[in-house]
């Protein structure tokens, strides 16, 4: 199955069913879902409910559709789906799987009457199926950070991408501009946003303690993950400075609070947003709330620390696994994750030893090689020595998405030894069963832990790739229910 982008037939299957929930609509390359998660916090603790889409889904379908951050429950999920297969085959819709899927989350936004959407772009923009919002629905449309991804669908180039997602904009409401690593996406939106008859707005920089020390012991019992970053914002939508911890690892993340505080304020100040949400709620955000809802944010798989067990001989000195867990799935994420555990990295007095758990989406013209150039080789504190393992392997597809495929550990072999020779290199067949291969390569990194340790270094294990694979870590953890697991 391909994906075929068009508007036509998710507005036919649309029309079958009301939705009037006001909407938040958030399109970018990377940060849409942190971008998410952040604001459906914030507004949860300052008494909305609050309905999320976010796509693709992490362990199972319900977790891309929450309502107050749980995920759908499948009887009202099955509920709704079911009645958007009838419709689609009654009108003969011939809707794929994904408008089927947001036509589906919509629907059981309005049944549970939540009093804001969050919704996360699929892919692209002006031709997502996300896209079919009425236009009376949404309240702001955002765009997060603009980089190459699915070139063969958006653009060769980062303009012409970010001009099919700033295609979201919608005309007499803001749309605001996350920060951007390309300056020229800028002036791209905001040509794009202002023919729309949108309002261009860009996003207010936090302002962060930005001495901190984030670097930690690897050894140390119990691990010890980094701190969140401390952070500062100033809007005229409050009475004074909002102070929190942002809970929310590596500088990116300070980029994706930016843009969701802005997008509160602007709910806060603009008269459109004013007067499609109710005075009681919009009253209920205050500086108190907006802390706490900041505080409270949990996403995980992005730059997300655990500690496993490991089954050691008793009387052993050797640490639990160390893992650090990221979908880094394409050259700016992969290089937002370089530069996290280059932060992170122990004092140069010790040897730090990285193995990677590494599995990639086919999805050309992205290649493993641009993936994994920010990655590979990794590299620490200056003066730190950095030694590196590598396992390659595949994900299971995930449900109802059969275009998805895993690139061959082969060719992810050659990849990485390509960027770093002299690399450890374990690799599965590419034509061996998916179902044990992460149980496998666990195996072998408490390997390279256990050796790593016994030598007198420090070993920090990184699983990332497509989020796919991210997916099968915490199924394989949920399956096992290690107590020791922690997120």
């Amino acid at each position: 199955m391909s994906i075929d982008l068009t508007l036509e037939r998710v507005h036919i299957l649309a029309s079958q069913f009301s939705y009037t929930r006001p909407s938040i609509h958030i399109t970018g390359t990377n940060g849409k879902g942190s971008v998410a998660c952040l604001l459906a916090s914030i507004l949860r603790t300052s008494s909305f409910k609050v309905g999320k889409f976010n796509s693709p889904h992490l362990i199972s379908i319900y977790d891309c559709i929450t309502i107050n951050d749980q995920p759908v429950t499948p009887e009202l999920y099955h509920e709704c789906r079911i009645q958007v297969e009838h419709a689609n085959e009654r009108i003969n819709a011939r809707a794929s799987s994904f408008e089927l899927l947001t036509v589906t989350a919509l629907l059981v936004f309005e049944r549970a009457a939540v009093d804001i959407v969050i919704v996360e772009v699929g892919m692209g923009g002006r031709l997502d199926a996300t896209n079919v919002i009425p236009d009376r629905c949404i309240l702001i449309s955002a765009l997060t950070a603009v980089d190459l991804d699915h070139q063969a669908f958006l653009g060769a180039t980062v303009d012409l991408i970010a001009r099919e997602k700033a295609a979201i904009a919608r005309r007499g409401k803001p749309f605001i501009l996350g920060h951007q690593k390309h300056s020229s996406v800028g002036s791209v939106a905001e040509e794009v946003v202002l023919q729309q008859g949108g309002t261009f707005m860009r996003s207010t920089p936090v302002k962060t303690g930005g001495d901190d020390d984030l670097s930690i012991s690897l050894s140390s019992v119990p691990f010890i993950p980094p701190r969140g970053q401390r952070i500062e914002f100033t809007s005229d939508a409050f009475g004074s400075p909002i102070r929190a911890i942002l809970p929310l690892h590596g500088t990116h993340q300070l980029h994706n609070l930016s843009l969701a505080l802005t997008i509160i304020s602007t709910l806060l100040t603009d008269s459109s947003c004013c007067a499609a949400l109710s005075p009681r709620l919009l009253h209920a955000i205050t500086v108190h709330t907006v802390r706490a809802g900041i505080e409270s944010t949990s996403w995980p798989g992005r730059l997300s620390f655990h500690t496993m067990p490991r089954p050691v001989a008793p009387g052993s000195t050797r640490n639990p696994l160390v893992l650090l867990v990221d979908g880094a799935h394409n050259p700016a994420s992969s290089e937002a994750l370089a530069s996290y555990i280059s932060l992170i990295t122990p004092s140069p007095s010790r040897t730090l030893h990285i193995t990677y758990i590494l599995a990639l989406s086919h999805s050309p013209p992205k290649t493993p090689e641009q993936t994994l150039f920010p990655l590979l080789p990794p590299r620490g504190r200056t003066g730190n020595p950095v030694t590196v393992s590598i396992a390659v392997l595949r994900f299971n597809p995930p449900d109802g998405m059969p275009w998805v495929k895993s690139t061959a550990p082969s060719k992810l072999r050659v990849a990485v030894l390509g960027l770093v020779t002299n690399a450890n290199v374990w690799a599965t067949e590419d034509d061996e069963p998916v179902d044990n291969q992460l149980q496998r390569a666990l195996k072998w990194t408490e390997l390279q832990a256990a050796q790593t340790q016994d030598d007198g270094g420090e070993h920090l294990a990184v699983l990332a790739g497509s989020l796919y694979l991210v997916a099968d870590f915490y199924r394989l953890v949920k399956q096992l229910e290690a107590p020791h697991f922690t997120v």
